[in-house]
C-alpha cells in the first residue's frame, strides 16, 4: 500500500474506534521523560483533531510537573513553529480548522509529542502528507520525538523517502516501543 492508501484505512479504522475511550500509557511516557533528564522541559503538544489521540490530559499532567506547553502553529512556506500555551488559554482556529494558541511567544521544545495515522516497528510514520513534523525535526535535530498513537495504528512497513524523520519513541495503550 502507498501513503495514501494508508491514510485511508487506517483514519476509517481511528474513527471507527473512537467510541472506545481508549487512553496512552501515561507511566511509559513519564519513563521516557525521565530517562531523558531534560533541563529544558518545554514540550511540544498538538491539539487533537480527526479522532488523534486525545494528548490534552497528558499535557495537564505535564504542565501540572512543571513543564512549559507549547502547540504549533502553522506559518509560510509549510512551516511550523512552537508558541507558549497553557490548558487555561484561548485557541484560534487556522486555515486547516486546527486550534493553534494565539500567544505569540515562540519557544523551541525539547520535547516532541507527535501525532500519526500510521507507524511500524521501525519508528517510521504516516502523516497527514504535508510535512510538517518532518521539515520541523529535520530543522531541530535535538528534540526528542515521542509519537503518540493506538496500536491499531500499526502496520508492517511504512513506505519511506528521502524526507521522512524516523521518532525516537512511539507510545501507546499497550507497552511496544
Amino acid at each position: 500500500m502507498n501513503k495514501s492508501e494508508i491514510r485511508k484505512k487506517i483514519l476509517k479504522i481511528r474513527k471507527q474506534n473512537s467510541f472506545k475511550n481508549l487512553k496512552i500509557n501515561l507511566s511509559l511516557l513519564m519513563n521516557i521523560l525521565k530517562k531523558a533528564q531534560i533541563s529544558n522541559k518545554v514540550v511540544g503538544g498538538y491539539y487533537p483533531y480527526n479522532y488523534e489521540v486525545n494528548v490534552i490530559k497528558i499535557l495537564q499532567v505535564l504542565e501540572k510537573k512543571k513543564y512549559q506547553i507549547s502547540l504549533p502553529k502553522i506559518k509560510k512556506n509549510s512551516q511550523m513553529e512552537f508558541f507558549c500555551w497553557s490548558i487555561k488559554d484561548p485557541l484560534s482556529i487556522n486555515k486547516f480548522g486546527i486550534p493553534e494558541p494565539t500567544s505569540d511567544k515562540m519557544v523551541i521544545p525539547s520535547i516532541l509529542l507527535v501525532p500519526l495515522i500510521a507507524f511500524d516497528k521501525n519508528l517510521n510514520r504516516v502523516g497527514y502528507g504535508g510535512g510538517f513534523y518532518d521539515r520541523y525535526i529535520k530543522k531541530n535535530k535535538k528534540v526528542i520525538t515521542i509519537g503518540l498513537a493506538y496500536s491499531f495504528q500499526k502496520i508492517k512497513e511504512v513506505p519511506t523517502n528521502q524526507y521522512d524523520m524516523k521518532l525516537d519513541f512511539i507510545v501507546t495503550e499497550k507497552k511496544i516501543k
